[in-house]
């Protein structure tokens, strides 16, 4: 009986490493470009994929720009990306999602104190209830209006610095996502409710505006050298369920922990969207593994539903 068990926990251990290994492996980006003399933002580079991506790009010789909330995190992991890259230039600059007012002002102080910007990475996101300083919905406020508001500020910067990317992690949960104009003209949210499978429903929503935000940039890049990307960076341990109520963590935590993989896994298709020469053509394309996906949902590239949530953002954010 015994040995049975052992041999029974053999095939299990042997299996879910076969799993891991074969189904659950994620490619990796193969772009081996320097970045000496370029400039990168970050958002959300104090942790998880962001700060892979940072420090990524800040071994390829990149200038980084971490642009955080927690100043103390944030600060913590610039000295960690110094240390293992022995690049100096990696810095810490203040940056509030939530609020349209920091916004601007990490826009305004990038733009005195940066001349040049290659690469936007609009990394951060969350999960979480409640609502934003300007009275969004937090989840439609963070992942999708504050990285709007802080793209369309840096786009002139971006072209002036030649050939530069936006790449906006989006999700794969964008397919369970819609875009409910009535709820965010009346509620300014993309639904009700702060249940925990409520505020992952909002999440969803809010990754097909990133993938609708990408796909009208890039019409609205048309005849510049700046080129944008959306992607999904695969299952990933990540922080962003960190608030999450106690019954979703308690069915999510063992499933996170078997079958996700981590950040350095996750930060690959942000690399490669980033980095990858010769995919210019792609620009406003939703890329998964590394490549773009070719039969995205008709819902992520309505060109009527674009244009109407770029307007709306354009006017929730005082410009249009």
């Amino acid at each position: 009986m015994i040995l049975e068990l052992l041999l029974f926990a053999a095939l299990l251990v042997g299996g879910y490493f076969l799993l891991h290994v074969t189904f659950l492996k994620l490619p990796r980006c193969k772009s081996a470009v320097k970045l000496h003399g370029k400039t990168a933002i970050v958002t959300g580079a104090n942790t998880g994929i962001g700060k892979t991506t940072a420090m990524d790009l800040a071994r390829r010789g990149a200038r980084v720009i971490l642009a955080c909330r927690d100043r103390q995190r944030a600060e913590a992991a610039a000295q960690e990306i110094i240390q293992e890259t022995g690049n100096s230039q990696v810095i810490f600059m203040q940056l509030d999602l939530a609020s349209l007012k920091s916004v601007r002002s990490f826009a305004e102080d990038f733009l005195r104190s940066e001349s040049r910007l290659d690469l936007l990475i609009n990394n951060a996101g969350l999960m979480n209830g409640g609502k934003t300083e300007d009275g969004f919905g937090m989840i439609f406020g963070v992942n999708h209006l504050g990285h709007f508001l802080l793209t369309v500020l840096l786009l002139e910067r971006l072209k002036a610095s030649g050939r530069s990317r936006v790449v906006t992690v989006a999700s794969k949960a964008y397919e369970m996502g819609k875009v409910d104009f009535n709820c965010l003209t009346t509620h300014k949210d993309v639904a009700l409710g702060d249940s925990d499978l409520q505020l992952f429903y909002k999440y969803c929503h809010s990754k097909l505006c990133n993938v609708l935000f990408t796909y009208e940039l890039a019409k609205r890049l048309q005849g510049s050298n700046v080129t944008c990307y959306s992607l999904h960076p695969g299952a990933i341990k990540t922080e962003i369920g960190r608030y999450a109520g106690f019954w979703w963590s308690l069915m999510m935590k063992p499933i996170i922990f078997l079958f996700f993989v981590d950040s350095e896994s996750g930060a690959q298709t942000t690399l490669h969207c980033a980095l990858e020469p010769g995919i210019e053509h792609a620009s406003g394309q939703y890329f998964s593994c590394c490549a773009p996906k070719l039969n995205i949902e008709s819902k992520a590239t309505d060109d009527a539903v674009a244009k109407k949530l770029w307007e709306l953002s354009e006017s929730f954010c005082g410009l249009a």
